[in-house]
């Protein structure tokens, strides 16, 4: 017996150093889980700076501010220290590509208004990184609007109705991404500096505003009407600025003196807003007061519409006082004689900008109705072409099909050839947005449509059957791949529509997805002039009221959606095809795409 004491008691102590030593090993499943995710965040972190060390090399200096500031947008939450660091760099690159476009620019020919328009949306390199750096960090954003500031006060923007300082526009630009993301009140508060005078900038963020929070956005439109009231300096182009808010939100129009036109055409529908009426009415007084201001001697008028351009305006906007203010519509008819003494006339007052966005849309009936007698009263053969083009795509997009009989009555071959184009296209989204894919689909095989059309048409429709028919939107897909290697291998298009058909066999097929991504890849290669991101796909037509234009959806083609879907499959060698890319930009785009998937799943598991 105690022999077998001895025995039982080595046995346990023989046993105790083993189980010593396997308890540190154990380790629990939510411990292993963190180790993993640690171990993403990591690998992501060091793709990110090694991208950022790889900028020092890039000649194109807007290419590296643009890297520099999405690398630290995508390392921020991992290492805002050094995230800021990067996007000190960002900015320093970002200020001399701008000193070096202002130089290019000033051995051109006209380029102050291209430069200007562009800025207006905020679309120099220093406005990527303030957006990013002010959404991040309100002191840096805060800094860098100081150090924007410093270098303008020297040039400031010239009062055109147009253009704003640096500052302003680049304020804006934050602040329409504060939209964006349903932000009203921050947004409003950021923009606030640059909402003093009326604007194209001004009024667009109000109009956009105006669709978050309406009281907000009339609150800040009726103190501007105020301060255009008090203003010497408004004038008639102030009013059509201010009636942009009112009746035609999108669409900014105004007048020089010699009577030439700037506008710029609505890119989203935006409804007309109901106005309360009280603000409607202030705007009549105040728009009233400023354009039955005194004329001055024609020699003498330093206003920036003119007295032909106040003309203009007068009679653009007669309409909505004859339907609104009708007592102050008497005044201003006298205005309108009292101009036309002075010989401020134009040449043809059927001009579609005097009544585009004022006028009411005409419906389907009503084009066919008056068809045959525009035609009949047309010039030549360049009007009548004009005025079917016109009424086909009235037609198309209320998606009746006689609009492509319209079309095909156009004399000119390659304006035949575009309309038909319009109107296939238009037809084509209007059955896709009552989910008609067999309509859709007929159209999409259109002869009008170009090969990237056509690619873009059949994902569209597999992207509506995938649910309901998986094995007829494979073979689109298909079919949509085939049809983008059509496309000439030098056309930036191609890597971005195959890279469309990669993104949707992600639900099918990920093996094939796979497969086709690296052939957008290699199609990427072979197009120099690709960024790596979506390039607007857009079908224009020229009518008798002006230039139309349909932009299709792009967003779901860009390769960084493709490689940010890849990387949370297998996240390692997401990154090897990421970074197979071999030109600069859309290498870039790609292992951004990969590191910001890491570090969002990190983010969302931790």
């Amino acid at each position: 017996m105690h022999l077998l004491k001895v025995i039982v008691l080595l046995s346990w102590l023989c046993a105790l150093p083993l189980s010593a030593a396997a308890s540190p090993q154990t380790t629990s499943p939510s411990q292993k889980n963190d180790e993993i995710e640690a171990q993403r965040r990591a690998f992501a972190a060091s793709i990110i700076m090694s991208l950022a060390d790889e900028t020092r090399s890039y000649k194109d200096l807007t290419l590296r501010a643009r890297v520099l500031a999405r690398s630290a947008d995508a390392l921020w939450d991992a290492n805002p220290d050094e995230a800021r660091r990067l996007l000190r760099r960002a900015w320093e690159a970002a200020e001399k590509a701008d000193v070096r476009e202002d130089e290019v620019a000033s051995r051109s020919a006209a380029p102050v208004m291209l430069i200007a328009m562009r800025r207006g949306d905020g679309g120099d390199s220093r406005a990527e990184v303030l957006n990013i750096a002010a959404r991040r960090d309100r002191a840096l954003g805060d800094e860098f609007l100081a150090k924007l500031n410093a270098t303008t006060q020297a040039s400031p923007s010239v009062n055109d109705s147009w253009t704003t300082s640096d500052e302003m526009s680049k304020r804006l630009s934050f602040a329409h991404r504060l939209l964006n993301d349903n932000q009203a009140e921050k947004a409003l508060e950021f923009a606030a500096p640059a909402l003093d005078r009326v604007n194209e900038a001004s009024i667009s963020f109000l109009s956009r505003l105006r669709l978050l929070n309406a009281a907000l956005a009339d609150k800040q439109f009726t103190r501007l009407l105020a301060r255009a009231e008090l203003d010497p300096a408004s004038d008639a182009n102030t009013v059509s600025g201010l009636s942009s808010y009112a009746f035609t939100p999108g669409m900014y129009v105004t007048f020089a003196g010699d009577g030439s036109v700037r506008w710029a055409p609505a890119l989203e529908t935006i409804t007309t807003p109901n106005l309360p009426l009280e603000i409607r009415t202030s705007f009549f007084r105040v728009a009233a007061s400023i354009l039955l201001r005194p004329l001055p001697p024609p020699d003498q008028d330093l206003t920036s519409a003119g007295l032909i351009g106040k003309y203009l305006v007068i009679k653009r906007l007669l309409p909505l006082f004859e339907q609104y203010a009708p007592d102050t519509a008497v005044a201003l008819r006298s205005q309108l004689t009292a101009l036309a003494k002075q010989g401020t006339t134009i040449a043809d007052d059927d001009d579609f900008l005097l009544t585009q966005g004022i006028a009411r849309d005409v419906d389907s009936h009503t084009v066919l109705d008056q068809l045959q007698e525009r035609v009949d009263r047309a010039k030549d053969q360049r009007e009548r072409d004009e005025i079917y083009a016109d009424a086909a795509a009235i037609l198309a997009l209320e998606g009746n099909r006689s609009a492509q009989d319209i079309a095909d009555k156009i004399e000119n071959a390659y304006r035949r050839e575009a309309a038909r184009r319009y109107v296939d296209i238009s037809l084509l989204r209007a059955a896709l947005a009552k989910k008609n894919s067999a309509a859709a689909l007929r159209l999409a095989k259109a002869d009008s449509l170009t090969h990237p059309q056509r690619t873009w048409a059949y994902l569209q429709v597999a992207r509506l059957l995938m649910s309901s028919d998986r094995t007829r939107a494979v073979e689109l897909l298909e079919e949509a791949l085939a049809e983008a290697r059509r496309i000439d291998d030098d056309d930036a298009d191609r890597p971005l529509l195959i890279s469309g058909v990669a993104i949707q066999f992600l639900a099918a097929d990920i093996n094939r997805s796979w497969e086709v991504a690296n052939e957008a890849v290699k199609a990427a290669n072979a197009a120099e002039g690709f960024s790596g991101e979506a390039d607007r796909l857009s079908v224009a037509l020229v009518t008798s009221s002006g230039l139309k234009l349909i932009d299709l959806d792009t967003a779901a083609l860009n390769p960084s959606v493709l490689l940010s879907s890849l990387a949370k499959q297998e996240l390692t060698r997401a990154s090897d095809l990421a970074k197979s890319f071999k030109h600069e930009a859309p290498r870039a785009v790609a292992i951004l795409a990969v590191a910001s998937a890491a570090m969002t799943k990190a983010k969302r598991t931790k």
